[in-house]
C-alpha cells in the first residue's frame, strides 16, 4: 500500500479518482480556518505560529481558510507561517500555485519548533496498514506475494475476536509525534477522516479508480488505496 501510494501521488492527479470535502464547498475550509481562529485566540494570540496541513492535496483547503482568517482574525493572519506536509513534486506544483509563501516539508517532524495548529483532511486514511486474520484462535500476517494475498504465521495479537484486525503504525506514529509536539510548545490538531470510534474487526482496504471501487492489487500505482482509521487505537 505505501509504494502503490507513493507511486500514485507522484504521478496522478488523485481528484480525477475521488472528490474530498475542500473541492466541493469553500465552506469547509472556511469553517476550519474559523477553529484555527479561535483556537489562536485561546492559546493566547502568540506572535507567532505554524499553521500546518498534512497532505493538502491542490491547496484548496488552506486558501479557502487563509482567506477566512484574513477576514475574521487579520492579526492570527500576521502571525503564521504556513507550512505543507507533501511528499509529491507534482502537489506541490500545484500548491505553490493556490498557496505562494508556503512552506514544504516530508515529514510532520521537520517542522520547526513552536506553537502549531494542524489541519489534516482525509490523510491518516491514505496511510500503509498492517492487517492480521484471527481463525479459531490461530494468527497470521496477511501479504501480497506474485499479485494475490498470502496469510502467513504471525505472533498473537492482544484481542480474542476472531476476524480481520488492521494495524495504521504510520498514523499511530504521526498522531503521537503531533500529541506530544503540541503538549510541548502549545497549539492543536484537528484529524478529519473515516473510521470507527472504537477498534473493531474488518477489512476496510479500497481502492477508487475514476470515481469507481476497483481492485486494490490490479495496477499498484494507478489507484488510490485508502483503510478506514482507527480512532479507537489512536485515542489509546
Amino acid at each position: 500500500m505505501a509504494r502503490a501510494n507513493a507511486a500514485y501521488y507522484a504521478t496522478h492527479d488523485p481528484y480525477a479518482d475521488f472528490t474530498t470535502s475542500p473541492e466541493v464547498t469553500q465552506v469547509f475550509g472556511e469553517l476550519l480556518g474559523a477553529w484555527a481562529a479561535v483556537v489562536w485566540d485561546r492559546m493566547g494570540r502568540p506572535g507567532r505560529v505554524h499553521l500546518v496541513e498534512c497532505g493538502p492535496g491542490r491547496g484548496t483547503l488552506m486558501a479557502d481558510a487563509l482567506r477566512t482568517i484574513g477576514t475574521v482574525a487579520a492579526p492570527f493572519r500576521a502571525a503564521l507561517s504556513v507550512h505543507l506536509i507533501e511528499a509529491s513534486p507534482r502537489l506541490r506544483a500545484l500548491q505553490a500555485t493556490a498557496l505562494p509563501g508556503a512552506g514544504w516539508h516530508d515529514r510532520i517532524e521537520d517542522v520547526p519548533p513552536g506553537p502549531m495548529i494542524l489541519l489534516a483532511n482525509e490523510f491518516l486514511d491514505a496511510l500503509p496498514i498492517r492487517q492480521f486474520v484471527r481463525r479459531d484462535g490461530a494468527w497470521a500476517e496477511r501479504f501480497v506475494e506474485d499479485g494475490a494475498l498470502v496469510d502467513r504465521p504471525a505472533d498473537p495479537r492482544p484481542t480474542d475476536q476472531d476476524g480481520v484486525h488492521e494495524v495504521n503504525e504510520a498514523a499511530c506514529a504521526i498522531v503521537a509525534h503531533v500529541a506530544r509536539r503540541v503538549s510541548q510548545d502549545g497549539g492543536a490538531a484537528l484529524f478529519l477522516d473515516y473510521g470507527p470510534s472504537q477498534s473493531r474487526p474488518g477489512d476496510s482496504l479500497q481502492a477508487l479508480r475514476s470515481g469507481r471501487p476497483a481492485d486494490p492489487l490490479a495496477d499498484p500505482g494507478t489507484a488510490d488505496l485508502t483503510a478506514h482509521v482507527d480512532f479507537g487505537a489512536l485515542a489509546r
